[in-house]
């Protein structure tokens, strides 16, 4: 096996979504979901779900790592547990009616100041601004995601200005 720390990031990333296990120099072995795993110090993030409320994350350090093995794929609910880790759910603080009103003022306003917005998403839940920006409830600037920095943080900026004016 190749040593972990010659791995491309590449290599690391095909880990991700993945059971393994994995041991150290200190003969200590590890077993958990891959989170995701840090590119400069090859540090693994696992995570080890104890019950539907619990989850135990561990983090293994890169510079001691001697052997990752893959035991099993992630399902499609592995899969979502393990993206939601570290969310914050901010959408339970607020009920459905609450939400459904806040992305209505949201894109009336949008609209308002000209800014193509449609609604995507299976629920249509979330707003999309101009094909290049989504808001997901509750419809915060930390709720915007874009490839476009500078699209982003524009739209984060009038957001911002739009909800201390409220």
């Amino acid at each position: 096996m190749t040593d972990w720390l010659d791995k491309t990031p590449l290599e690391w990333q095909s880990y991700v979504n993945k059971e393994v296990k994995v041991s150290t120099d200190e003969k200590n072995e590890y077993q958990g979901w891959v989170i995701t795993i840090d590119p400069v110090s090859a540090s693994v993030v696992l995570a080890n779900f104890e019950d539907a409320q619990k989850t135990l994350v561990r983090v293994v350090m890169g510079h001691a790592l001697q052997k990752v093995e893959a035991i099993n794929e992630a399902d499609d609910l592995i899969k979502n547990r393990l993206s939601h880790i570290f969310s914050i759910h901010e959408t339970s603080l607020h009920s459905s009616e609450d939400l459904e009103t806040r992305k209505q003022s949201l894109k009336s306003w949008l609209e308002q100041n000209n800014i193509p917005v449609t609604l995507q998403g299976d629920s249509l839940r979330t707003l999309c601004v101009a094909g290049v920006l989504s808001i997901d409830p509750p419809y915060g600037p930390d709720n915007c995601s874009s490839t476009n920095e500078i699209i982003l943080s524009r739209i984060q900026g009038l957001l911002q200005s739009y909800l201390t004016s409220q």
